[in-house]
């Protein structure tokens, strides 16, 4: 299992992923957000093929598409951290955590 907590700047809609794989690469999502754009997105998803996901274009990634259909923010970084959940929970990357720094000069 992985699990992923997004917290996803000045929103302040925090999401948290938890992710399992069975033998197939098949990926149970459970994901719990206060942005009503996500609990759309999650409910499109509930499980993925992790083979199928990384393999895909972005434009045709089931999660991208949904969170397409669930009007999320073009810069909503909680789908980027559904597919490294997926591809951590399924043993195709290892953990490690990503940063975004902003600043405005």
């Amino acid at each position: 299992m992985a699990t992923v907590t997004v917290m996803p700047g000045v929103c302040g809609m925090e999401t948290t992923i938890k992710s399992s794989v069975d033998d197939m690469y098949n990926v149970q999502l459970e994901i719990n957000s206060t942005c009503p754009h996500i609990q759309q997105m999650a409910a499109a998803v509930p499980q993925v093929s992790a083979l199928a996901e990384i393999r895909k274009p972005m434009t045709e990634s089931a999660i991208y598409l949904a969170a397409s259909a669930a009007k999320c923010h073009t810069a909503c970084p909680v789908p980027s951290a559904i597919i490294k959940a997926v591809e951590v929970a399924a043993g195709l990357a290892l953990p490690k955590d990503v940063q975004f720094t902003i600043s405005k000069d």
